[in-house]
């Protein structure tokens, strides 16, 4: 007779239950995003509640629609050449500040000369530096050179003071391309100059949109140089034309928010078009010094 051993199945261990960490819920997220875009967009809609309804409505609402108020602004106050003054100074500065920080971030990157750090810290303590402070010598410097008056010393002024912050991004960006890549192209037969426009030039792309824009949106906002270094009205830009449709006793909202919304408007758009450029470009310009 054969006895058969029966032995016994091993139990399957229990799955090893882990707490679940402490999430945060959908509310305490929205909330206070929620709050924030409600806080940063109704000044908008009053703005373009005020530029679009007749003069005289109270309603909270931009009907009916009217574009008198921009016309007038446009027209009638000059806001047209304010305009073409603004972009001149923003399509000069971005180019004049795009091109030497291109040449003087590319040194600082593949180049270890004598002074390069003190270099550096001096870009960087500029930073600190108002540029209220710096009126009058700049005023005196421009009154010098005869340039008082002129938009060119509002490109220079801006090309100045956006440049240390243009070269560290630049420098940064470069720092992260491996110069294998450079010295291949030398092999093949290029020249420095040739390798860097054929190489690196192509991969500076993100860190080339972020300084443009900001640039181009620093000099287009500026009021402060805008308003000291040119006093004839023919070559006013937008934020100082907007600051005299504001009289002494009274103010146009309707004309105050239609050229609001003439001087958001390019701002937006530029936003909207280089975005996804813009974080990339800032991120890979900040992770090495």
């Amino acid at each position: 007779m054969t006895t058969t051993l029966i032995r016994p199945v091993a139990k399957a261990a229990p799955p090893i239950t882990r707490k679940p960490a402490n999430r945060v819920s959908r509310w305490q997220i929205y909330l206070p995003l929620g709050l924030y875009l409600l806080f940063t967009l109704v000044p908008f809609y009053w703005m373009v509640v005020f530029a679009f309804r007749p003069r005289g409505s109270d309603s909270l609402l931009p009907w009916p629609v009217t574009l008198d108020n921009f016309e007038h602004v446009w027209t009638g106050m000059g806001f047209s050449v304010f305009f073409q003054n603004s972009l001149l100074v923003g399509v000069a500065s971005l180019i004049s500040t795009t091109v030497i920080a291109l040449a003087g971030g590319y040194a600082l990157a593949r180049y270890d000369f004598r002074g390069r750090q003190a270099f550096l810290v001096g870009m960087l303590c500029t930073q600190f530096i108002p540029g209220a402070m710096m009126l009058i010598p700049l005023f005196e410097i421009f009154r010098t050179l005869g340039l008082v008056n002129s938009l060119w010393a509002l490109v220079i002024a801006e090309t100045v003071f956006q440049l240390p912050l243009s070269l560290i991004l630049i420098s940064g960006f470069v720092k992260n391309i491996p110069i294998e890549l450079e010295q291949a192209a030398w092999v093949d037969g290029c020249s420095r100059l040739r390798g860097f426009f054929a190489v690196v030039l192509p991969m500076l792309r993100p860190a080339l949109v972020a300084v443009g824009s900001f640039a181009f949106i620093h000099s287009w906002n500026n009021f402060l140089f805008a308003l000291m270094f040119v006093n004839e009205q023919d070559k006013f830009t937008l934020p100082v034309g907007l600051a005299f449709t504001i009289g002494e006793f009274s103010a146009d909202f309707g004309a105050l928010a239609a050229g609001g919304v003439v001087a958001a408007v390019p701002v937006v758009l530029v936003f909207a078009v280089i975005q996804r450029y813009l974080v990339q470009g800032l991120s890979a310009g900040a992770v090495k010094g």
